[in-house]
Parts: C-alpha cells; sequence; structure tokens
C-alpha cells in the first residue's frame, strides 16, 4: 500500500516549470502549473527521457527528444489521445509547506 510523501516545499518549482524526484523506485516529474501540482511518472514511455526537462505550455509538457506532448493532469498522450498511450499519473496534495505525492512502489 502506498501513502503520501513529501517531495518538495510550495515554491521550489516556478509556475509553468517542472522538476524530478525519486520516489519508492520511480522518478516522478512534478509540475507546477496554473497554481497546482501535478505528477505523472516523469519518463516519457516512447524513449525514457525527463518530461520534467521538456517545455510546459497549455497544461502539457513537451518530451525534450521527440517532441510527444503529454497532459502534466493525468499523463494522456495528447498527439494521439485515442491511443491509449500515456504515463501514469499521481494523486498530489499541498500539507501546511509541504508539496506530497501518492505513488505506489517499483515493482521488484
Amino acid at each position: 500500500m502506498s501513502e503520501f510523501v513529501s517531495i518538495a516545499k510550495v515554491g521550489d518549482i516556478p509556475e509553468g516549470e517542472g522538476r524530478t524526484y525519486p520516489v519508492n523506485g520511480r522518478l516522478v516529474g512534478l509540475f507546477f502549473v496554473d497554481g497546482e501540482y501535478f505528477a505523472i511518472n516523469d519518463l516519457c514511455p516512447h524513449m525514457g527521457a525527463s518530461l520534467s526537462a521538456g517545455h510546459v505550455e497549455d497544461g502539457a509538457v513537451t518530451c525534450p527528444w521527440h517532441a510527444w506532448r503529454f497532459c502534466v493532469k493525468d499523463g494522456l498522450w495528447l498527439d494521439n489521445p485515442k491511443s491509449n498511450v500515456k504515463t501514469d499519473s499521481y494523486e498530489v496534495r499541498i500539507e501546511g509547506e509541504d508539496i506530497q505525492v501518492n505513488v505506489p512502489n517499483a515493482p521488484e
């Protein structure tokens, strides 16, 4: 069973950007967009690039390697939403000044 884990502080991530954090054996991309925090698997499902290193615009992050775009809210591949390609998304909450995410443990 997974639990919420503190990974950053409110204000650590500038508006419209993302950062990578290791959580429970996974790399999580945490994004601050339109005043809200969103967490998705940081590895692009196409070739494994860090999504948090990509350009963020209009609620989407663009993979820095091959320009695939993913929704920061739910991880859906926006270039072909009917394909069912997506990256995992994780629940985020704010506790005081802590940003917390709920990420399942990575498979062994």
